[in-house]
């Protein structure tokens, strides 16, 4: 499949997906750009860099923070950044959004595909708007009711989602195993409830069983700067770079077909010394 013109799995070389936050609550303030200019610069730098993909956020996700911002400022800020971007890279952008009404006004802005952390299944819009738009969705794992959240239940929730867009008729499908996002407890609606593991250690296993996951359908992985990185080593988000690194290498050894980052040039050098060694 591809998100522009970019091909993503099928034996494709792996691809970066480099992140511009333009909400000013998300988690890692270093990912955040504020206004056109710096948009543009940072989607410049990213490509110059090497990156294949650029996904844009307009509302911080975190489980564990109170993020949720009104419908209506998170198009105007979507908008803004998506055509800010477009304006100064030629890079296909992926916009990173739960909700059906901001995922239709970034396809009417020309966005490339649409993340949905929630797999197609907080907002029930999501499936007509990305079906009727044509374009290719990177599902998070996901659960409304408490789920498991070992592979076995990251696995389910991915195949309730690739069944939801089968039916509304997307095709291009690829899954995210919601690193960080399979909590015990959270802040916003957007993360699964679960109780069989501590979260750090599920989103350990789960990265170290990315094979089992791609066996579904071409996988992107999100792992920079997450929180059990910094809860395991004793880190603020700011100093995980290299433990990072470590886990998007792992991820893609393990199967990945996409690696989503807030350090793109870093992480473009690594995966490419990889290809080398491999």
């Amino acid at each position: 499949m591809k998100i522009g013109q970019v091909e993503v799995g099928g034996g494709s070389h792996v691809k970066v997906m480099g992140i511009i936050n333009v909400s000013p609550e998300s988690f890692y303030k270093g990912s955040v750009r504020v206004g056109a200019t710096e948009i543009a610069e940072a989607a410049r730098e990213m490509q110059e860099a090497g990156a294949h993909i650029i996904d844009i956020g307009a509302m911080s996700t975190a489980p564990y923070l109170e993020t949720m911002i009104p419908a209506k400022e998170e198009i105007r800020r979507m908008t803004e950044a998506l055509l800010a971007a477009k304006s100064a890279c030629s890079l296909p952008v992926s916009v990173d959004t739960p909700r059906a009404e901001v995922a239709g006004a970034a396809a009417k802005a020309g966005a490339d595909a649409i993340n949905d952390v929630t797999g197609l299944k907080y907002d029930r819009k999501m499936t007509k708007v990305v079906a009727k738009a044509g374009l290719p969705v990177i599902a998070g794992a996901y659960s409304s009711a408490p789920a498991r959240g070992n592979v076995a239940g990251t696995l389910k929730a991915l195949k309730e989602t690739i069944a939801i867009a089968k039916k509304a008729g997307i095709s291009d499908v690829i899954v995210d195993p919601s690193i960080g996002f399979f909590r015990g407890e959270g802040k916003n609606p957007f993360f699964t409830k679960m109780t069989d593991l501590p979260w750090y250690a599920r989103d350990l296993q789960v990265l170290s069983n990315i094979d089992k996951i791609a066996r579904l359908a071409p996988v992107c992985v999100s792992v920079s700067r997450k929180s059990f990185i910094g809860h395991l080593l004793n880190l603020e988000a700011k100093k995980c770079l290299v433990p990072s690194i470590a886990c998007e290498i792992v991820a893609v050894i393990n199967g990945a077909s996409v690696i989503r980052t807030h350090s793109a040039k870093e992480t473009v050098q690594a995966l490419a010394m990889l290809e080398l060694l491999r």
